[in-house]
């Protein structure tokens, strides 16, 4: 069951980089009467005439899809944005090879500022849609394979390709298979108090600037030839999971560092070492480029890191979960559903740049730090993390702050948005898939139960986030 919600001392709210002010509606006003089993944000239908694979009837995809991240609006307390990913797609192999089915291929990534009323109902105030330097709109379609592009066709719902011109045949040179270098499947969000954003993605992955009105005004990401780009990642980080990327991005409360986290264990330098518990944070200061890496340990191997949020200079909050439905949806029943929330704090691992060189470690301009002549992704596998802290590198503390799956009986396979409201709320927002699912490469509707479609469903949990 959830705790019962309560009013916290509006003093405390200030402490919390990320977290609203009081400028408009007090944190009672909307926490206090909150609806215990969650509240559904808004959608749109983008189509219905598509055929469910499994019940041969028209099923909806749904608009929708803002639960890849979550932050608050930084002056207004009852206001949240929350970010889509690339659009509805599912697995699909066709003609042109292994990719995905974009059944909305004109899709446009997009931030949504949503507004949670008294009486916990929730509106979509506006969308902000994601712009190249120009200002024409990005895509969703994958980036090609210069910027990380991991051979994802795209296709049409009916099984074409998505061509530059799709009124005429595919042609190689003339008319190929469209792919986009702006295109961002966005999982990571920041709101600063210029009204700017930053995103982060699963392709690059990349972390681009945005305007407040959307349109792009900077970018870093692990291609030091992109010449889009002022500062960098280290480009161990090109190794990315294919559609496991950065996951989770946040600010430090001066508003002078990202921090990003990967979802899961990186490729690195094979995908013989992704099937892991080992994943990275890094950190990028935006005003001379200098990055930090450190490493957290997941609670089994493949684990998903699908949000992280700023608490303090050094303490984090950090969604931990598995793929897996409670009630089972499209796939089994799993009762021992993980979906969690964790505190951690950044001076408590082993910053990677403090680790010494000498004839067993050693660093690689592509793969980093090597122990032994393995990444260290291989090393853990190989050795274990016991044999990891023999040579002096420990992950991040972490902290068991919330199980969804034990407060709420959380039945979303995607635990993806957190929202620090003040030092005892927290909001948790799962990703819908645009209410979409796909069996065998078969689009149909995703449903939770026999009878529930999935929604964007936005939960308010009380906790001591900063551990008190």
């Amino acid at each position: 069951m959830m705790n019962k919600l309560w009013l916290v001392s509006l003093v405390s709210v200030g402490i919390l980089s990320g977290c609203a002010n009081t400028t408009s509606t007090s944190t009672s006003n909307f926490v206090d009467r909150f609806p215990q089993q969650g509240s559904e944000l808004p959608y749109s239908v983008l189509r219905g005439d598509l055929i469910d694979g499994k019940t041969n009837q028209a099923f909806e995809i749904r608009n929708g899809g803002f639960g890849s991240a979550m932050t608050g609006h930084p002056s207004i307390s009852n206001q949240f944005y929350a970010l889509t990913d690339r659009g509805p797609n599912a697995n699909h192999t066709g003609e042109y090879g292994k990719g995905k089915s974009f059944p909305v291929a004109s899709y446009v990534p997009r931030i949504g500022l949503f507004e949670v009323a008294s009486n916990g109902e929730i509106n979509l105030v506006k969308s902000i849609f994601l712009k190249r330097p120009s200002g024409s709109l990005i895509s969703g379609l994958p980036n090609t394979s210069a910027l990380g592009g991991t051979g994802e066709t795209p296709y049409h719902a009916n099984g074409k390709p998505v061509l530059v011109d799709d009124s005429k045949p595919y042609n190689k040179d003339s008319n190929p298979i469209k792919l986009d270098d702006y295109g961002l499947d966005g999982e990571g969000l920041v709101a600063l108090k210029d009204g700017t954003f930053w995103v982060s993605d699963e392709y690059g992955p990349h972390m681009v600037h945005f305007d407040k009105n959307g349109v792009e005004i900077g970018r870093i990401n692990a291609f030091k030839e992109d010449g889009r780009t002022e500062f960098n990642l280290p480009a161990v980080f090109q190794h990315r999971r294919a559609n496991r990327g950065m996951e989770g991005l946040a600010m430090t409360p001066d508003e002078t560092t990202l921090v990003g986290i990967m979802q899961s264990t990186m490729a690195n330098p094979n995908k013989a070492a992704q099937k892991s518990d080992i994943t990275r944070i890094v950190t990028v200061n935006v005003i001379n480029g200098e990055t930090e890496q450190y490493l957290y340990r997941q609670e089994k191997a493949e684990n998903a890191n699908s949000e992280i949020s700023t608490l303090t200079t050094n303490k984090f909050l950090v969604i931990e979960r598995d793929g897996s439905f409670l009630f089972g949806g499209p796939k089994k029943a799993n009762p021992n559903a993980q979906k969690q929330v964790y505190r951690i704090d950044l001076t408590t691992g082993t910053r990677l740049s403090d680790i010494a060189e000498t004839q067993s470690v050693t660093r690689d301009e592509s793969h980093g730090l090597m122990i032994e002549g393995l990444t260290l992704e291989q090393y853990v596998v190989k050795n274990g993390w016991d044999a990891l802290a023999k040579k002096g590198i420990q992950p991040v503390n972490k902290t068991l702050v919330i199980d969804m799956v034990k407060e709420v009986a959380y039945p979303h396979d995607k635990m993806e948005g957190l929202w620090i409201i003040d030092e005892h709320h927290l909001g948790v927002l799962n990703d819908d898939d645009f209410a979409t699912w796909s069996t065998k490469g078969k689009l149909e509707q995703k449903y939770l139960d026999a009878n529930t479609v999935d929604s964007n469903q936005l939960y308010i949990i009380e906790a001591d986030l900063m551990g008190q």
